[in-house]
């Protein structure tokens, strides 16, 4: 196996960043069968190849925009995920997003940089009464679609902030996908290392 991991934008990624991530992650039941068990770990590195690669294409990313992420962390941060946040982002980007802050930094920058539009807040807010209503009319079970009256739900003025803020959030995560897609791209990955999801490996599999 080559000393590297991949190549971005003509510079090699050391190897030894992907293993300092396979280092925090908890390697599979080692008393499955042997071939499983290899299958598996040949999988965890592609996929921890993966989490170091966003890592990088965000601190180039931070670099071009001026943008000064945080001190690094120890790759033990890896540990440190949410199962909401594996089930919105992929286990990969929200796995990266723990370990690195530079991808962290940049999420924040593009979530800023997002406009909602006061009609798609009003929108949202109409569709989604349910997420509305008073704790008084939660005790009393009150059905938001079907007998609710004004007064079962928080006005419009005093939830549209929070309403803004979740919309904002929602648009940066997409603005985030959308650079993470462009970005690596042109990334080569050496022998190994291919994402997880590639099909020219025969133990490729695709899954979030």
């Amino acid at each position: 196996m080559s000393e590297y991991a991949a190549v971005v934008a003509g510079e090699a990624l050391p190897r030894k960043r992907v293993d300092a991530v396979l280092d925090a992650v908890p390697a599979r039941d080692r008393e499955t069968r042997p071939d499983a068990f290899a299958r598996a770990e040949r999988q965890r590195r592609r996929w921890a190849t993966q989490v170091v690669v966003v890592d990088e294409l965000a601190r180039r990313a931070c670099a071009e925009r001026g943008l000064a992420p945080p001190e690094e962390v120890s790759p033990a941060r890896v540990l440190d995920v949410a199962g909401t946040d594996v089930a919105d982002l992929g286990s990969i980007v929200a796995v990266a997003l723990a370990h690195s802050p530079a991808a962290r930094t940049l999420l924040a920058a593009l979530e800023a940089e997002q406009r909602v539009p006061e009609d798609a807040v009003r929108d949202y807010y109409e569709r989604n009464l349910d997420r509305c209503l008073t704790q008084d009319a939660l005790r009393r079970g009150v059905d938001p679609y079907g007998g609710a009256v004004p007064d079962d739900f928080l006005p419009y003025e005093r939830v549209r902030g929070d309403v803004a803020r979740e919309l904002r959030r929602g648009m940066g995560r997409r603005a985030f996908f959308d650079w993470l897609d462009a970005a690596r791209a042109d990334v080569v990955y050496a022998h190994g290392h291919e994402h997880p999801g590639d099909p020219t490996h025969p133990d490729h599999e695709h899954r979030h």
